[in-house]
């Protein structure tokens, strides 16, 4: 491996490390400064709301009522294992685009963010934003998320999007029809 591509792997590492940051950050601010279910409606509207609540699950609260014994097993190690088995895959593998390095390493980020809350927050992930659904999938808000989460979900979908409509896979379309 060259200089060049050591680079362009490692650098959005940068992104991983301050989606950490400024998650913590925040989440630390929220815990000092913010009561427990305390909203604040940003726009008056209640469109957006700032508010302190704790989530002992994952996302959606899926695995709220498993028993204590058996959530860092599904909550920490589980997801670190995963997490290791896709950073593995990234390092060994040539098919990222360089986008698509950046959004892996924006998963990876909020990922690490939120493990962190499961290991030192025994209360749980801090979760601090609300937005309106308007009764959209029968919920009127969406499940309160932080900017780990928000770093998860994004570059996720961005990435899955990516993947379907990479050059590459318009390049190999285009190499078909023309042998046809």
């Amino acid at each position: 491996m060259n200089v060049h591509d050591t680079k362009s792997k490692v650098l959005p590492f940068l992104l991983s490390g301050f989606i950490i940051l400024f998650d913590q950050v925040v989440k630390g601010f929220i815990v000092k400064y913010w009561s427990h279910n305390r909203i604040l409606d940003v726009f008056g509207n209640g469109l957006l709301w700032i508010i302190h609540v704790r989530n002992k699950a994952i996302a959606f609260s899926l695995g709220h009522n498993l028993p204590d014994s058996l959530r860092p097993l599904l909550f920490i190690v589980l997801p670190i294992i995963v997490l290791g088995f896709l950073l593995g895959y990234y390092v060994m593998s040539k098919e990222f685009s360089g986008l698509q390095r950046w959004l892996f390493a924006g998963i990876l980020g909020g990922g690490i963010g939120n493990i962190l809350d499961r290991i030192f927050r025994p209360d749980g992930v801090v979760d601090f934003i609300s937005v309106k659904f308007y009764g959209f999938l029968g919920m009127e808000r969406w499940p309160t998320f932080n900017i780990a989460d928000a770093s998860v979900v994004v570059c996720g979908l961005i990435l899955l999007l990516s993947i379907f409509i990479s050059p590459r896979s318009v390049e190999m379309k285009s190499n078909k029809e023309a042998s046809d």
